[in-house]
Parts: C-alpha cells; sequence; structure tokens
C-alpha cells in the first residue's frame, strides 16, 4: 500500500437550522463519514468540518412563531444536530453555524475580493413581494407551475420533477408560500456577480475529472445559453450578513453556506494550529472534497468554485454528487411512518445497522438509494450477524476455555490470511471511489471464505478430543485473525462494532496497514457482544413512533406546502365510517405507541391497533364508542392483523381524541 501521506479536508453538505436530521439527510453525512474515516485508516491526514446553515428567511419566520430569537432558536438546532452526528458515530473534527463571527469574516473578505476584482454588479430588478407579510419573497417561498415540465406545487428557483433552474417570474401562477395570496412586483436595487467571467475557467475546471460524468452533462446545460448573472443579496427583514456599505440588503444564503466550509475549518485551523493558507491557497498540494445531494450541484459546481476563483483561493479537488434516499421504493412519507427523524430511529436501533445497509447499497453515480426496509432486516442479520460476526463468536469461546485467552503462536493456513490481504487494494480503491457497495460484495466474500474454513474444519467436533487442543487453537486462531482483518475493513462502516471488536481483540482497528502482521501468541480478551439481529418488531415501533412524531411536533408550520394528493368525492366516497365500540383494549408491549383494541361495528368484531397510548390509558376505552374506517385493507404487522382504522383528531401526544359521544350510538352506523 502507498505510504504517501495526503492532507484531506472534507465537507458534507449544510443541514438547514430550520428542522431536525431524518435519515435522508444522514444518507449523505454516513458517505461522507466512511470516506474520511476510511482516508484516516490509510494513515492520511484528513479532516471532516462543516457547519448549520443558519441563515435565510425561514429561520426568521420560525424563530418568530416561537417568540424567540433566531439566534436562540440556531442555538438550539446546532445543539440537537450535534447530538444526533455524534450518536450516528460521524468522525467531525469541528461543526459550526454560519451565523459565525469567523463565517462572517470569511465572507466578507470574499466579497471584498470580488468587488476588487470587478465580478459584483449593481442593478434594479422587479422581484416577487407579499403585501401581506410585506417582505420580499425568498425563491424557495413562491410555488407555481414549472414553466417547463407543466408539474404544479414548484419552487421557484427549481423545479423538483425535471431539474430545471428558472426565474421565479418564471413560474406559472405564483404564490406566496407564506401567506398562500399572489404576490405583486416591485422594485429593489440588488447585486450581482457576473458569472459569465469565469465561464472559461469553470469550463475547464469541470472537465478536468472533478465532478461525476453525469454532473458534467448536466452543467453543460446551463453553459448552453450563456451563464447569467447570479443575485447574491435579498432585502430585508432577512436573517443573514448584511452587505457591507449597505443599510438593507444581506447577503444570499447561499453565499454564506458554502464559505462556512472554509470558516469551519478556519475555526478548526486556529484551535489545532493548523496552516490554513496551506490548506486554502491556490496551487496547494491539499485535497477539497464537498459531498452532496444532487439538487444542490448547481451552487455547488458554478457558484461555489466562482466564488473561490474570484477570491483567489483553491477550489475544490472534487465535487461528489449522491441521490436521494427513497424507503420501500417511494418517496419519504409522513402518513406511512417513513419519514424517519435521526432520533426516532436512535430510539429503536442501532446506528450500524444504518451505516451497514447504506454502505451496502451506495455507488459512485447519482442514482437514488432505497432504503428497503425488508430486505434492512435481512442484510444486516445475514451480512453483519450471520456472516462476519459469526466467525468471532464461533472461534472466541474454545480460544478462552482451551488455551486460557491465547491465540497460537502460527496461523495454520498463512495463504489463507494472504489472500485476505490481497484484496486489500481492491477495497480501498472501492472506498476511494466511493463504489461502496463493491467493497461491501468483496468483504462479504471473504467472510464467506471465513466461515466455510471454520465449517471445513469443525473445531466443535476436535474439541472433544483431548489430544486435538492445539489444533482447536489454531484453527480458531486463523478464524480470530481472519475476523480481525474482515472488521478493520469495516471499521469505517461499522465504528460502534469495531470498537467492541478491538476491546475484544485487544488491539486497535484503525489503520489497515497494521494487518500485515497478524495476531499471534497474545491473549484476547473474554467475547463481547458484537452486533444482535435487527427485530422487526424494533422496525415496526420506529415506523409507528415516526407517526405520532409527525402528530405530536409543536413545530410551526413550514412555509413549504406539504399537503397530500388531492381527491375526488367519488374517492371519498369509497371509504366506509361507521360506528364502533370498543370491547376490549390492551397495550402492545413490542411497542411503545400503540394500543390494541377489540371493536364491534354492528355484530362483527374487528382487530385493530392505533397508536392512541399517549393520550388513553387502555382500561379507559372499554365500552366507548370511536369512529372506524371499515373498508381499510387489513395489514399484517408483527403484533398481528390490524382490520381497520379508527380516526383522531388533536395536535398529538395527550391532545389525541377518538372517543365519540356514547349517548344514543349505535355500533355499525354508518357515518355520512
Amino acid at each position: 500500500m502507498s505510504m504517501q501521506k495526503r492532507k484531506i479536508l472534507v465537507t458534507s453538505a449544510l443541514p438547514y437550522a430550520n428542522g431536525a436530521i431524518h435519515i435522508g439527510h444522514m444518507l449523505e453525512y454516513i458517505q461522507t463519514d466512511i470516506w474520511a474515516r476510511f482516508q484516516r485508516a490509510q494513515g492520511h491526514e484528513c479532516y471532516f468540518a462543516w457547519a448549520d446553515d443558519a441563515h435565510g428567511a425561514p429561520i426568521m419566520l420560525r424563530a418568530q412563531a416561537e417568540n424567540i430569537t433566531p439566534e436562540e432558536l440556531i442555538e438550539r438546532m446546532n445543539a440537537e444536530h450535534q447530538q444526533d452526528f455524534v450518536d450516528f458515530g460521524l468522525s467531525f473534527n469541528n461543526y459550526a453555524t454560519t451565523h459565525d463571527e469567523i463565517n462572517r469574516e470569511c465572507v466578507e473578505m470574499i466579497y471584498g475580493h470580488l468587488e476588487e476584482g470587478g465580478y459584483v454588479v449593481r442593478r434594479t430588478i422587479s422581484q416577487f413581494y407579499d403585501e401581506q407579510q410585506g417582505m420580499f419573497l425568498p425563491d424557495r417561498f413562491i410555488k407555481g407551475t414549472c414553466p417547463k415540465c407543466k408539474t404544479e406545487e414548484q419552487y421557484g428557483d427549481s423545479c423538483e420533477s425535471c431539474g430545471s433552474t428558472y426565474s421565479p417570474t418564471d413560474l406559472i401562477d405564483p404564490r406566496s408560500a407564506v401567506s398562500g395570496t399572489e404576490p405583486v412586483m416591485r422594485d429593489s436595487e440588488h447585486h450581482f456577480v457576473r458569472l459569465s467571467e469565469f465561464e472559461n475557467r469553470l469550463q475547464n475546471w469541470m472537465t478536468s475529472g472533478r465532478l461525476q460524468p453525469e454532473v458534467v452533462n448536466k452543467m453543460q446545460e446551463w453553459f448552453e445559453d450563456g451563464l447569467r448573472d447570479w443575485d447574491i443579496s435579498r432585502d430585508e427583514p432577512y436573517f443573514g450578513f448584511k452587505i457591507p456599505g449597505t443599510d438593507d440588503k444581506y447577503f444570499y444564503v447561499w453565499v454564506d453556506a458554502p464559505i462556512g466550509y472554509m470558516a469551519s475549518f478556519k475555526e478548526l485551523a486556529e484551535r489545532e494550529n493548523l496552516d490554513f493558507e496551506e490548506w486554502w491557497a491556490p496551487g496547494t498540494e491539499t485535497e477539497l472534497y464537498n459531498f452532496v445531494g444532487k439538487d444542490i450541484i448547481y451552487f455547488h459546481t458554478l457558484f461555489w468554485p466562482a466564488m473561490l476563483m474570484g477570491a483567489g483561493f483553491r477550489t475544490p479537488t472534487a465535487v461528489y454528487a449522491h441521490g436521494f434516499l427513497t424507503v420501500d421504493g417511494v418517496k419519504m412519507s409522513k402518513s406511512r411512518g417513513t419519514f424517519i427523524q435521526a432520533r426516532t430511529y436512535l430510539n429503536h436501533l442501532n446506528p450500524d445497522y444504518l451505516r451497514y445497509y447504506f454502505c451496502a447499497r451506495l455507488g459512485s453515480g447519482l442514482g437514488d438509494i432505497d432504503l428497503n426496509l425488508e430486505d434492512f432486516v435481512s442484510r444486516v442479520n445475514s451480512d453483519m450477524v450471520g456472516k462476519v460476526v459469526n466467525i468471532a463468536s464461533r472461534c472466541a469461546g474454545f480460544i478462552q476455555r482451551g488455551s486460557n485467552g491465547k491465540l497460537a503462536a502460527e496461523l495454520p493456513e498463512p495463504d489463507l490470511y494472504r489472500k485476505f490481504l490481497d484484496q486489500r487494494e481492491l477495497i480501498a480503491d472501492d472506498f476511494e471511489q466511493r463504489n461502496y457497495q463493491s467493497a461491501i460484495r468483496r468483504i462479504m466474500a471473504l467472510a464467506d471464505e471465513g466461515n466455510r474454513y471454520i465449517d471445513e474444519h469443525k473445531p466443535w467436533q476436535l474439541n472433544k478430543q483431548d489430544d486435538q487442543q492445539a489444533k482447536v487453537q489454531a484453527i480458531c486462531t486463523q478464524g480470530i485473525n481472519l475476523f480481525r482483518v474482515l472488521m478493520a475493513y469495516l471499521a469505517p462502516v461499522v465504528p460502534f462494532t469495531a470498537a467492541t471488536a478491538a476491546e475484544f481483540l485487544g488491539v486497535s482497528l484503525d489503520r489497515w496497514s497494521d494487518l500485515d502482521q497478524p495476531m499471534l501468541d497474545v491473549s484476547i480478551n473474554a467475547f463481547l457482544p458484537l452486533m444482535t439481529r435487527v427485530d422487526p418488531l424494533k422496525i415496526e415501533a420506529m415506523i409507528e413512533d415516526s407517526k405520532e412524531n409527525l402528530q405530536s411536533s409543536d413545530e410551526p408550520a413550514t412555509p413549504a406546502l406539504d399537503l397530500a394528493d388531492e381527491i375526488t368525492i367519488d374517492d371519498f366516497l369509497k371509504v366506509d365510517l361507521r360506528i364502533a365500540k370498543i370491547i376490549d383494549a390492551k397495550a402492545v408491549p413490542e411497542a411503545d405507541k400503540l394500543v390494541q383494541l377489540t371493536l364491534d361495528i354492528g355484530g362483527e368484531i374487528r382487530n385493530v391497533f392505533a397508536g392512541i397510548k399517549s393520550a388513553y390509558k387502555p382500561e379507559d376505552l372499554v365500552g366507548r364508542h370511536t369512529v372506524m374506517v371499515a373498508n381499510l385493507k387489513p395489514r399484517k404487522m408483527r403484533f398481528g392483523v390490524s382490520e381497520g382504522m379508527v380516526l383522531a383528531a388533536g395536535p398529538g401526544g395527550s391532545d389525541l381524541f377518538i372517543l365519540s359521544p356514547d349517548d344514543g350510538a349505535v355500533p355499525g352506523l354508518r357515518v355520512t
């Protein structure tokens, strides 16, 4: 393996400080963290620095709705985000917010260089204004029909359906997402960066192997008609950094957000006594990688490098984009309970499960990743528990009991150990190229070989013979060493499991070069539980809790509308609503929120599971009446079959109401 030490800075796209982290966010952050951990395992100097995106009108409006300052909001969200990241095993070196003074200094410095270079122009434009709210509307606060593909409910800057970018004034039937009213046009002077000045440099940068082919193809579309000037200012009221020399103009959030990468690293550099200039000067040998979602490549491959070019800084070594996350084949859904917050996941499941599954599904392209929950259970249980952990668990006991925890002095089959090491370069190349799914396939193929070795030599049979103890020790020493190699390869992916494995082995798994020497004639510690099987009941409970998180959320409504698809009256008439008498109710021990209801709907008994434990004690429900959907297709759950759905109203938590008046209620009566 090459020992030339690299200096690498990686970043993830900044999460917005307006809401909780969900597993869609975690796809990118886990992808970034695996890559950073892998680089450190090769002996490279690799830092992971990023921040909360803390500016913009949504922050301002939410703080107003909560009757707190924007600063209080972003401080609270920053703490929540960092706790989620720590609990998911992200190994970031610094996490800031874009509202930090260091970021202000960086933004003003870069803007000053752009002005000095003649890249900034001012001109009056007409833009949408919400008369009811008394504010100019940011692009994302305007919704309408896409002018290109005619898809409705699209934002004012880009279409999620066809990927087109446009001006808000190009939208068909625009409306304010804040008040719902039709906006009017008003004039205002704005500041623009002349992107056309960077056209040739950007073309050279993007075609030099720094971007994925799909991204290069997409970028070519933006160059076809010539690059348009980029509006970098916003009018007050706005939460952000004021543009120097103005009274009521603020930097657009997409100016200070990517500069937040630089500012976060600068904060780290000051703390760790690193040379900031060495990392950001043009022509430096250090490396900078930005991991982003495919929806924001426009900002990271045009605006961000153009700002760096104009200000005299190095540009990214590469920008790596990824696709979106779907769950069970469709977009994450709040109604289905598949819009899963990071904290909800962590309340139920081991973070290494998700890290491993994402790794096993991630390639180097922009394709979407599907979290199929059945496949999630079987993949983690089969691969991590059934293959990798299985090798250690099959061998550890024999070493502990037969040789007092001491490994043999030599490997019985050194060629097999060498075969595992021979895959190191290929696996490393897969990780380097972000072809994680290929790396996992190679690792699991080795795990299969390790298990075959144990199966063929059957130490459990040999152990019955007193004269075979040395052979048992040798076989299990081989197995433990194969396990060590596998866990070292997987350590960037499953850091919590790797830490436990390192404690069991008594050696570090941090450097792949350490594998050159097998563990021989040394003692290992008592075997520790490394990873248990995924419990499908916990998956069900997580889904139920995700539904309840939606119901009980006390967050103010965000401007972006989140409505279900419209239905016609004919659709509604298909719903059969019936009065139901609750003849029995009991808690479901395996789920925190569920109550099992036995319902009488007029001579027919139904079993229904309802997430109402936060509002009702089961014993208080018996004999009461409720309204249920009687013709809902039965749903098979781990606890049984749910044969309908009871209707609930209210914000959630203890304020959740399912009961109808008892007086005169007739079970089975249809509600019309």
